[in-house]
């Protein structure tokens, strides 16, 4: 008998109301059970990691360019914390750069993914991310 997966707990870090739209359409689309927590910035996204109050993620989908304090400031920030290191850090960016790529993972990502430019594209990529997360890892085991 299979086991019907738990709901994962998504942290979106995220600047583009498109990309969290469509993010959002993708998983519901494939049926993939998540509570989807957005912050649309590194500041905001740490705000929330550090109040007791709201629920860990199991994953964060990172974004590099945004304002204010930017994807691999977070990750770095993250990394060093150690009530934080351990949730997996997903980078999920437009950039191609090979120094944005070595950068993530000197700093600790799990994966790095390039968002695709064409919608079809970028909503399988989503879908295909989802099911990744809920199928293929283990995830490391919720905080108590």
């Amino acid at each position: 008998m299979t086991q019907t997966p738990l709901p994962v707990h998504i942290l979106l870090v995220e600047d583009s109301e498109a990309d969290i739209i469509l993010t959002q359409e993708a998983f519901a689309d494939a049926g993939i059970l998540n509570h989807l927590q957005i912050a649309r910035d590194g500041v905001e996204a740490l705000k929330y990691l550090r109040d007791p109050a709201k629920a860990r993620p199991d994953v964060i989908l990172l974004d590099i360019n945004m304002p204010r304090m930017n994807g691999l400031e977070l990750l770095r920030v993250l990394k060093h914390d150690p009530a934080l290191m351990t949730i997996p850090v997903i980078m999920l960016t437009t950039s191609h750069a090979e120094e944005d790529i070595l950068r993530s993972y000197q700093a600790f990502a799990a994966s790095y993914v390039v968002k695709p430019v064409e919608f079809g594209k970028f909503y399988e990529a989503i879908q295909a991310l989802g099911r990744y997360m809920l199928t293929i890892v283990r995830l490391p085991p919720r905080a108590s």
